[in-house]
């Protein structure tokens, strides 16, 4: 399957009254996988993940409330909020238990997930993540998103978003990431980041009964090997995968080998 074709792309209205659009792979009666998009990303930001899963899997990409070619309306962009929507959009597809994948911003969306809604995750792919969302490098970011323009320049999304990987990767996937997080809003840009930052759930951590895979490049720029070692310390049943020469986005960076590993969690 091709990265940019995926099977279906329809968008369904949830009960938390947002319209979500989102990529389908595989079979529609196939055990489900829900994958969460980091920041300011879209459901492309798995494309190339997706394309490399087995095709028995049902493997669903939703575009988070104000991303992609998701609603976007005024309020609704805290993590908790965001992990309600991830909820109602299994309800509305009648999903009772899902394995979720989160990238960034959405490893903490799925981590508040399998917090609040233990018997809906039946494991659990945190790529990307820290031990909370505030740190002094999204701090710093945070501080540079104040006085960004609108409309967001082209020149400072290509920027940010290649400053999160470390390995090459295709010119026209990168076109596309950059093009996808041009559809998020200036406002929402800035809001959605404060969210982030404000978010920290470490104290609830203990409560993921979830298989938990930690899977995180040694060249992450974000979120540091120490935070991996307090998250392992942290959750129960965590283990910690290591990308050598590999930065932020492993999903896009070693998709091979990320869909090898999610294979691996899934059928464990």
């Amino acid at each position: 399957m091709s990265p940019l074709a995926p099977d279906r792309s329809p968008s369904i209205r949830v009960a938390t009254g947002t319209r979500l659009h989102y990529a389908e792979f595989g079979k529609p009666d196939g055990r489900a996988v829900l994958f969460l998009h980091g920041w300011p990303d879209s459901w492309f930001s798995f494309s190339r993940v997706l394309a490399l899963l087995p095709e028995e899997l049902r493997a669903l990409a939703i575009d988070q409330r104000g991303f992609g070619d998701s609603d976007r309306p005024e309020s609704g962009y805290s993590i908790p909020e965001m992990a309600d929507d991830a909820i109602a959009f299994l309800d509305a597809l009648g999903i009772r238990r899902a394995m979720l994948v989160g990238h960034s911003f959405g490893s903490f969306v799925a981590r508040r997930v399998a917090i609040a809604h233990p018997e809906r995750v039946a494991a659990l792919a945190l790529i990307g993540t820290g031990i909370c969302g505030s740190n002094a490098v999204t701090r710093d970011l945070q501080s540079s998103l104040r006085d960004l323009p609108d409309p967001i320049p082209v020149q400072f999304a290509r920027d940010f978003q290649a400053s999160t990987a470390f390995r090459s990767i295709p010119a026209d996937f990168f076109d596309r990431i950059v093009e996808e997080s041009l559809k998020l809003p200036p406002r929402l840009w800035r809001l959605t980041f404060d969210k982030l930052v404000e978010y920290d759930d470490t104290k609830q951590l203990g409560k993921i009964q979830a298989p938990t895979r930690l899977l995180w490049g040694d060249k992450d720029a974000l979120f540091s090997r120490d935070e991996q070692e307090r998250l392992i310390a942290e959750l129960p049943t965590a283990r910690l995968t290591i990308y050598q020469d590999t930065g932020h986005c492993p999903n896009w960076e070693q998709p091979e080998r990320v869909a090898a590993d999610l294979s691996a969690l899934i059928g464990g």
